[in-house]
């Protein structure tokens, strides 16, 4: 990536994200979280691709920019059960599918025109300000295999 490409997503990110300083370590690790062919690393996954960029950069550093990425609202942490906080740049609604057998996580949209507050049943006088939705179970690529192994 080049310097100017570097700047202006740096530029870009504390626009977005309240003034937050952006630091070269806290560029490299969103420059990471928002490289698409990465989708939502662990911690120690952003590490290494950020030591591949900046050599210099420690594990410690590389969990003090996701928490003030994340304290900044610039990215989100991505929780499935008990496995390793994930970190996800995508902050437009979405839920994410956790495949069971590859474990890649991918984002899931909502259908066009649909309202995702609207299918639980919550208490009146409840309002969503927040909805962190994770789902488990097969991929497409998995489950084609899958079939591909039964016959």
């Amino acid at each position: 990536m080049s310097s100017e490409t570097t700047e202006t997503t740096a530029s870009k990110a504390a626009e977005d994200f309240g003034g937050l300083r952006m630091t070269k370590q806290r560029q490299v690790v969103y420059e990471v979280l928002t490289d698409l062919s990465k989708g939502h690393p662990t911690a120690s996954e952003v590490f290494v691709n950020a030591k591949e960029r900046m050599p210099s950069i420690s594990l410690a550093t590389v969990y003090n920019c996701l928490e003030t990425l994340t304290g900044a609202g610039a990215v989100r942490q991505v929780h499935i059960d008990r496995e390793a906080t994930r970190y996800c740049a995508n902050l437009q609604p979405h839920a994410h599918f956790y495949c069971t057998d590859c474990d890649k996580v991918f984002d899931i949209g909502l259908e066009a025109g649909a309202d995702a507050a609207s299918v639980w049943s919550l208490p009146p006088g409840c309002r969503v300000e927040e909805m962190q939705v994770a789902i488990r179970g097969v991929c497409g690529a998995c489950e084609k295999c899958r079939q591909g192994h039964a016959a």
